[in-house]
């Protein structure tokens, strides 16, 4: 089955981003710009993560009775349309809370958060300005990523607009002195900005520990991953990983992180605790995301290369699958049962939903122009998939025929 999309609202087509800089002098990569004071503000409050559930079970007290219903495996299912969002929106990326709200990243071209319902209605518009010192700023958010309970989310910012701002990073950066950014945190009671912390040179990717105790920030134009300690709001270390680097998985026991050094063709295994670095090698060009499967065996990086996707054996280091998923793979994610992943491919504007057992494309579905963020929400096993081009496509698993 095939699903099309007519194309739309093509006054919304995005130029490549135009910030690089070219070629620039190194500097010292352990020297960065001098941050403004910020406020104190309230820790993350303590949560503590749960796996996915696939199994639901309903009781009746009066006759003591109980039902369990096994969900049908995703591999056996098919995506089909439930909705298209659209509006004043040319999302960079979007994610599931996994508490019924949805938060889509509108970068620089609309300096804005999104934040979306169960209903795929609007709830709010969260502006990128922030105030620092009295001084008025703006950001660019890029990536988000939630805390387990759904508290908090927290996003990352690929430049700042502003005052003492004059030397922004770029998709094609050297090393340099640019400027640094922040990553916000957005408490999702209030949907405010309480927290801006400093980190590297254009931040992209970010990734939480179980415990919400540390999120990690990958750092494009600096070359490294930011450690931040949650409870403090502080950048506490930098670890120095190479060109570019981008997607990043974590452990499910906290203590190792997978980081896609898309300048390269190598991935990095961070230990967390003592920010130690080993490397996974060659694993083809231009790795970008990283997920990992629930048994913590398997690690899944797109090659946006190559055009494809492969599966990493994490007890022998290799790369034991590869397949094609079409020009320019972006972003993935991972159906709750672990037998789904979803592939957005930049170029083909499509997605690719690949069986995990036999690592084949089993759908590949058109999708509006530029497909480059994608989340998968367990509670209605949907799919969202965020396009620069100004749209959302939302799809559901499904065993039942389209109508």
């Amino acid at each position: 089955m095939r699903v099309s999309y007519s194309l739309m609202r093509t006054s919304r087509l995005l130029l490549v981003l135009l910030l690089g800089l070219g070629a620039c002098a190194s500097a010292d990569a352990e020297t960065y710009p001098t941050a403004p004071a910020l406020e104190t503000l309230p820790p993350v409050a303590g949560a503590t993560a749960t796996a996915p559930t696939t199994i639901t079970t309903s009781t009746t007290s009066a006759t003591s009775t109980t039902t369990t219903t096994t969900r049908a495996p995703t591999s056996g299912l098919e995506l089909q349309l439930v909705e298209t969002i659209v509006g004043d929106i040319s999302p960079k990326s979007v994610v599931a809370t996994g508490h019924g709200l949805f938060f889509a990243q509108n970068m620089m071209y609309r300096h804005t958060v999104t934040v979306y319902d169960e209903d795929y209605q609007l709830v709010t518009t969260i502006p990128d300005t922030v105030e620092l010192d009295g001084v008025e700023l703006a950001g660019a958010p890029v990536e988000a990523v939630p805390t387990s309970d759904g508290s908090y989310v927290y996003v990352s910012n690929y430049r700042m607009y502003g005052p003492g701002y004059s030397r922004p990073g770029g998709d094609d950066c050297n090393l340099s002195d640019w400027d640094q950014s922040y990553v916000y945190r957005i408490e999702t009671s209030t949907f405010e900005i309480d927290q801006v912390i400093p980190v590297g040179a254009v931040p992209k990717f970010l990734a939480i520990t179980p415990d919400n105790a540390t999120v990690l920030a990958s750092n494009w134009c600096s070359f490294d991953l930011s450690i931040i300690d949650t409870a403090t709001a502080t950048e506490t270390a930098r670890v120095e990983l190479g060109r570019h680097p981008r997607g990043i998985a974590v452990a499910a026991d906290g203590r190792t992180a997978y980081v896609a050094v898309m300048g390269s063709t190598n991935i990095a295994v961070v230990d967390l605790e003592n920010l130690d670095v080993e490397w996974i090698r060659g694993v083809g060009v231009n790795p970008r995301h990283v997920l990992l499967d629930p048994s913590g065996r398997y690690l899944y990086a797109t090659l946006n290369g190559e055009g494809r996707v492969i599966r990493l054996d994490l007890d022998s280091g290799e790369v034991v699958d590869r397949v094609r998923t079409g020009s320019a793979p972006r972003s993935m994610a991972i159906s709750d049962d672990g037998l789904s992943l979803y592939v957005v491919n930049y170029n083909s504007g499509t997605l690719a939903k690949i069986d995990t057992e036999t690592m084949e494309v089993v759908q590949t579905l058109e999708v509006p122009l530029r497909p480059i963020g994608v989340t998968f929400d367990s509670s209605q096993r949907e799919v969202w998939v965020a396009s620069y081009s100004g749209a959302i496509t939302v799809l559901r698993e499904s065993d039942e025929p389209e109508e």
